[in-house]
């Protein structure tokens, strides 16, 4: 299959169906593919002791197939097809347990995917009548058609409507709640896939509608770039305050989605500025790329982890991974990997990402940015600067918090059970997972060979031309924020995550064998985050639940009682005038009809029936009354004959079966 491959299904669903393949596309199929061969390897072993493991591997291919045609597609109608059919197959996943938390967060997950589908879709109709077209190609023009004809507004509430969509399933806040609760309880290789490319497909319609139909618009620039900055933070604190192994995690994937986001609005910040955005669109493509690597890597981790123990409780799985070195180095890899540690993959995207953001903050500073107020305040841009700075820091933090937990620290009183634990997975699984841990610190040793051919390929999606000179990756300035990052994270670490989210605590511990009864451990994990600030808990199920039904029912209550009976009785009042003014009509040209026919009243006879006459009259009034009566009885005629129905139909399949 060659570059540059398109092809058509006209008249599948109306629209029809159009797929294409490029550069991006192409990259992202080759992941697609790399990460369902991997999780399907580990499944084996992972999924070995479930009962319905056809359910999961049927819809695990379908999903797979779904993804695909999200990648693949070449306009927004086949997009949202796919898009919608691979929400409603991955909510499989999530509930694939049947425990209450995965019941309760499969309908979070659900609830999320169909209120930001049927707010896409309306976004898509808004589009399709503005711009007369949702072929990604044809949009640029179109939109700036739309806007030149005073049609921004519209242009602006489509916008809103599609981002708010491919935000939810981005995991992009305000609409990131399902990430932290889906992940935890779905199996680790399902976990792996919707972290590590299902968020993607949400992130790919954002660049869409960000470069194709705002590709130089500061103010949606800002926004998108507002929302990543605000999401990579909240992520990575969250990530921080987490003592779940795959929360942690889910969490992070929140945070690095947000990492990139920046790196989408700040390509149409620099694209309104003049200026070539291609440090920008390059790093948030490369990040998508890394991320899909690290999540891959770091969640089949996990599932080893809880293959073996069951928990996933950092108190509980502590010192599990000590004298496992294969375990030990894929998780180090994917953890040094998205701390963006210099030699590692994360290193490079990130460092475009965040000279992207600098290359704007000297624009501001000369005051070239082409917005005024907050937007152009080179105040506001070097905040940014430390934001994505301090994010960094938080995510070395984090990570080494887990790393230390499972593969440093020791557990009070099942180490010596878990140093018996020589292998946690079986070999085939052990060389699949070190296929995507093998590559992180390749691409991140050679970015200029590898990651910059990746770039290459990539950004012609974005429309943009070649790059003025190469990037540098390890020149001091740029190691420096690398540096800063990571000096940050360890102050981070010692101060914050051993001092305030660890207690010291002597208690039994429920393993504690004999002679151990009065052993402490000397530390345990905690979670401190305030419960009143999930939002799911907080605002989302009350507003939906509670508060919109409540304000439908009393409102369709006061209609009932006062506004609908006094509709109805002036309704019958008009109806009343109506109908007596008709029938004073009816009578008058009655009257009118006699003055002028003139027809002279005749004697009328009086007829006296024969008995042959009265006899036809009698059966002609039986005829009517035995007409009524069939008419009368219709409806218990149809009754009796529905039940002779499925009587009939019941005796045959009693025979069918019999036989």
């Amino acid at each position: 299959m060659r570059l540059g491959w398109e092809y058509e299904l006209a008249g599948f669903c109306g629209l029809g169906l159009h797929l294409k393949l490029d550069g991006f596309r192409l990259i992202y199929v080759g992941i697609a593919a790399l990460m369902w061969a991997v999780s399907g390897i580990f499944s084996t072993e992972y999924m070995a002791h479930y009962k319905s493991k056809a359910s999961y591997y049927c819809f695990f291919w379908i999903t797979f197939f779904a993804t695909i045609g999200v990648f693949l597609s070449a306009d927004l109608y086949t997009t949202f097809i796919f898009f919608e059919m691979m929400s409603f197959t991955s909510f499989v996943w999530v509930i694939f347990d049947g425990t209450r938390e995965s019941v309760r967060a499969a309908k979070t997950y659900l609830s999320v995917a169909v209120i930001g589908g049927l707010v896409m879709l309306m976004g898509l109709l808004l589009l399709q009548d503005l711009c007369g077209t949702l072929m990604m190609e044809e949009l640029k023009e179109a939109a700036q058609r739309a806007v030149q004809e005073g049609e921004k507004a519209r242009l602006y509430a489509a916008g809103a409507c599609l981002l708010f969509g491919f935000g939810a399933k981005a995991g992009c806040f305000p609409l990131h709640i399902w990430l932290p609760k889906a992940h935890p309880v779905a199996p680790a290789p399902a976990s792996a896939l919707l972290s590590g490319i299902l968020t993607k497909t949400g992130v790919f319609g954002i660049i869409v509608i960000s470069c194709q139909i705002f590709g130089d618009d500061s103010w949606w620039g800002l926004l998108i770039t507002g929302l990543g900055l605000v999401t990579m933070f909240l992520g990575a604190l969250l990530a921080m305050f987490s003592i779940n192994l795959k929360r942690t995690l889910a969490c992070s994937s929140v945070s690095q989605i947000g990492f990139i986001l920046t790196g989408v609005g700040m390509y149409s910040m620099l694209a309104a500025a003049g200026e070539n955005p291609v440090l920008a669109a390059r790093g948030a493509f490369l990040h998508m790329v890394n991320h899909s690597f690290f999540k891959l890597t770091l969640f089949l981790c996990a599932g080893a982890v809880f293959m073996n123990l069951h928990q996933l409780d950092l108190n509980e799985i502590r010192g599990f991974g000590r004298r496992k070195p294969v375990l030990a180095f894929c998780f180090a890899m994917g953890a040094l990997g998205i701390s963006g540690v210099p030699l590692w993959s994360g290193y490079a995207s990130k460092t475009l990402l965040h000279e992207s953001i600098v290359e704007y903050g000297h624009l501001a500073a000369k005051g070239l940015a082409p917005l005024k107020g907050i937007g152009g305040a080179p105040l506001f841009w070097i905040g940014a600067e430390w934001i994505f700075l301090l994010t960094g820091g938080m995510t070395v933090s984090y990570m080494l918090k887990l790393f230390i937990a499972v593969f440093i620290e020791r557990h009070p009183f099942r180490q010596e059970e878990f140093d018996k634990q020589r292998a946690s997975m079986s070999p085939v699984s052990a060389l699949a997972l070190l296929i995507p841990a093998v590559l992180i610190p390749f691409m991140g040793c050679t970015p200029a060979w590898t990651m910059d051919y990746l770039a290459q390929m990539g950004q012609t999606f974005f429309g943009l031309r070649e790059m003025e000179h190469k990037v540098h990756y390890f020149a001091l300035e740029n190691l420096k924020g690398g540096g800063i990052s990571i000096g940050l994270g360890v102050l981070l670490y010692c101060f914050v995550i051993r001092r305030y989210l660890m207690r010291e605590i002597t208690s039994d511990h429920p393993h504690a064998t004999s002679g151990q009864e009065d052993k402490a451990m000397e530390k345990e994990y905690v979670d401190r985050w305030p419960g009143f600030l999930d939002l799911e808990d907080r605002i989302y199920r009350p507003l939906l639940l509670t508060f919109l039904p409540g304000v439908w029912g009393a409102l369709c209550s006061w209609l009932d009682r006062y506004l609908i009976p006094a509709a109805v009785s002036v309704f019958l009042a008009v109806s009343s005038l109506i109908c007596r003014a008709m029938d004073h009509l009816s009578d008058s040209i009655i009257v009118l009809a006699r003055y002028t026919t003139h027809r002279p009243l005749q004697e009328k006879r009086v007829h006296i029936p024969s008995a042959r006459e009265e006899r036809f009259r009698n059966r002609e009034r039986a005829v009517f009354r035995l007409g009524y009566l069939v008419e009368e009885s219709f409806s218990f005629g149809l009754m009796l004959f529905c039940l002779g129905l499925c009587l009939t139909l019941g005796y045959l399949l009693y025979e069918f079966f019999r036989f």
